[in-house]
């Protein structure tokens, strides 16, 4: 019998050795890699951290002592250990485990997570908690080395540091590389610090010295002493002038020490700083090779590390600076696989940049994830990563703008609403033209509701100046990327849907973007379904199968969530009577509620409007397929709840209005 299947929760792991441990930290590998090279998921981070998981579980009585882990990329040998190893085979799947900590699948998740860099804060608040009812449990917090550099977490150190509670922060620094191990002299000085025996010395030498004259300054040259000595042989200076004690860097690997260092640390008081270093990708060497590649990944081959369905853009070596063959050739050489939106985008927008050197690529940790590595990768020097740290990523390109460039800022929805004071007051305020390209604005799949980009519209709507769009296909999104970047001069949010188009078949070239234009894409008598992006397909599905039952039904492609095109609408309301209104987005303050608002502006609020979107609720994992038919927007379900909406307008019998808008 494997170890791991005797570890039913983090009591298991104190009856066993260190050598035991070690042999676990390897049966989890093996059971990481087997698990998201079938399924896919955060891999590397995980890989990395498997030993300070153990060492956390053996040194500290979670969950009475409480573990606060950023985000859980670390933490998935932390689901392994606290009594789901039965269920990590469905990880990310539709009613299986997620993908990050939460709070819903065990007591050990104190928060659910999605987001990096918030752990320091909320460990802080339990510790201050903790404090407040006069607890005796240890509050530790544990953050990767890249959300280190989030703006909440550098807050949140500063502040820690200000009020001093009793409270351990963990380093995982398996990156960024603050600063390598100096070797044995260091190990040796971190372990006199946390010396429990060490530590008596101190406070009692401070107390005797502290009552001879001038005994204060003393006190006070004492501590120069150690932090000098320390600032020589120990890369922690910075996190000491914060008001952290630091200790580190020691070797994220090493059972033995970590625990040895863990259970002194347990005995000192205020805040401190243990830095840990890993190795991202631990344990299996394509992972180590390149760990950015397996932060995340799609399912793929144990033996070769090769994705089993690879994406056009994965296949471009990284650090190429140039590409013998075209985007085109490369999709043609993976089977002519359709294009998605994240590519359309960054293929036009390496076009668009071949011909105006204004155009700045920035982007926030995510290169790959929204399709502008290749960009960097091309122009290295119009290429701009700032880390996780969006709403800086918006007032660099408020600079840029402002100095006559034009920035184009990728990121994913989910992320965006991190930076919403700087779009208001960086962007919109000063009315600078600079492109929003939004990734992943809808379902997003297995990532769950931390990740649903979903809303966006109901926020982006409201701010003046702003110009929001959403392509219904690829095609169309580099049309108005191109319209965007050549025609406007106020900030533009572009807003399209993970993966490409969800049923049906492209409808070839798109037509030409005009401000506030709507497209009509079919006539019909009976009512008009107004589509925005990526629920133009799934309506032209919708309307056939309408058309079946005697509905005609028109289908327009809104394009524009702001300005809207009034003039159609009009039309649209005056002629059929009828509107309905299609988003993959809340249904609250979303579209629909743009549209509705501006019919009643126009006087036309008698007319009839149902509005389909996702509900008031947080929607969970699953594939995207899943979670669109859960959420009534896949074309059978559009079609079924268009169908008895029009026969209740055509029955006075029924309240109709309470029927006119199901998802609310």
């Amino acid at each position: 019998m494997r170890l791991l299947e005797t570890i039913d929760s983090p009591a298991d792991l104190k009856r066993l050795s260190v050598a035991q441990l070690s042999a676990l930290a390897q049966e989890i590998r093996e059971e990481l890699l087997h698990t998201i090279s079938t399924l896919g998921g955060h891999l590397a981070s995980s890989l990395g951290a498997v030993e300070l998981c153990l060492a956390l579980h053996t040194a500290f009585e979670a969950p009475a002592d409480q573990l606060v882990w950023d985000m859980g990329y670390q933490a998935y040998a932390h689901k392994l250990v606290t009594g789901r190893r039965r269920q990590i085979r469905t990880l990310k799947q539709f009613r299986g485990l997620t993908g990050f900590n939460n709070k819903e699948e065990s007591p050990f998740d104190l928060f659910t997570t999605g987001h990096g860099g918030t752990c320091l804060s909320t460990a802080m608040g339990l510790a201050i908690g903790r404090d407040r009812s006069g607890g005796k449990h240890h509050v530790a917090a544990i953050i990767g080395d890249a959300s280190l550099g989030e703006g909440m977490a550098l807050e949140a150190l500063n502040h820690i540091g200000h009020l001093k509670p009793n409270l351990l922060v963990i380093l995982n620094d398996n990156k960024m590389s603050i600063a390598a191990p100096v070797g044995g002299l260091s190990r040796y000085l971190n372990r006199i610090i946390t010396d429990p025996l060490y530590n008596r010395l101190r406070r009692k030498l401070e107390r005797v010295v502290a009552r001879l004259p001038k005994g204060d300054r003393l006190v006070q040259l004492g501590h120069k002493v150690e932090e000098s000595l320390k600032g020589l042989l120990v890369p922690g200076l910075l996190f000491e002038e914060l008001g952290f004690r630091y200790v580190g860097p020691i070797d994220g690997h090493n059972l033995n020490e970590l625990i040895r260092t863990l259970r002194n640390l347990k005995r000192l008081k205020g805040p401190i700083l243990l830095h840990v270093s890993t190795i991202k990708g631990k344990g299996y060497p394509p992972a180590e090779r390149d760990p950015e590649r397996f932060h995340k990944i799609e399912p793929f081959d144990l033996a070769t590390g090769q994705l089993k369905t690879v994406s056009p853009l994965a296949r471009w070596p990284v650090g190429a600076l140039a590409h013998k063959e075209t985007n085109a050739q490369t999709r043609k050489r993976a089977n002519a696989q359709p294009l998605t939106f994240t590519e359309a985008f960054s293929e036009e927008l390496v076009k668009l940049a071949q011909a105006d050197e204004r155009i700045i690529g920035i982007t926030a940790a995510m290169p790959e994830g929204t399709g502008l590595a290749p960009f960097g990768r091309q122009f290295p020097g119009r290429y701009i990563d700032v880390g996780m740290a969006e709403q800086h990523a918006l007032g660099l390109a408020a600079g840029l703008a402002r100095a006559g460039r034009r920035p184009v800022v990728a990121l994913y929805s989910t992320f965006l609403q991190r930076a919403y004071d700087q779009i208001m007051h960086e962007l919109c305020l000063q009315n600078l033209p600079v492109v929003l390209a939004i990734d992943r604005g809808g379902l997003v799949g297995e990532d769950g509701p931390t990740h649903h980009g979903v809303f966006d519209i109901g926020y982006l709507r409201i701010l003046p100046n702003l110009v929001v769009v959403s392509p219904k296909d690829p095609d169309e999104l580099r049309a108005m990327l191109r319209w965007a970047v050549e025609s406007s001069s106020a900030p533009v949010a572009i807003r399209y849907a993970r993966g490409g188009i969800v049923c049906g078949e492209p409808l070839g070239k798109p037509a030409r973007v005009s401000l506030g234009k709507a497209e009509v894409l079919c006539e019909g008598k009976d009512v008009a379904l107004i589509a925005l992006g990526s629920m133009v397909y799934p309506a032209l599905e919708a309307s056939t199968k309408l058309k079946a039952q005697g509905i005609d039904a028109a289908v327009v492609n809104a394009r524009f969530v702001k300005p809207l095109d009034r003039v159609l609408l009009r039309q649209l309301a005056t002629q059929l009577g009828a509107l309905v209104i299609l988003e993959e987005g809340q249904v609250a303050g979303g579209f629909g509620s743009a549209v509705s608002e501006a019919l009643d502006a126009m006087g036309l609020s008698p007319v009839p409007v149902l509005r389909i979107g996702l509900p008031d609720h947080f929607v969970e994992q699953g594939t995207r397929a899943q979670l669109l038919a859960l959420c009534q927007l896949d074309p059978d379900s559009v079609a079924r709840t268009i169908s008895a909406w029009m026969y209740t307008l055509k029955s006075p019998a029924e309240d109709s209005r309470l029927l006119a808008d199901p998802t609310v």
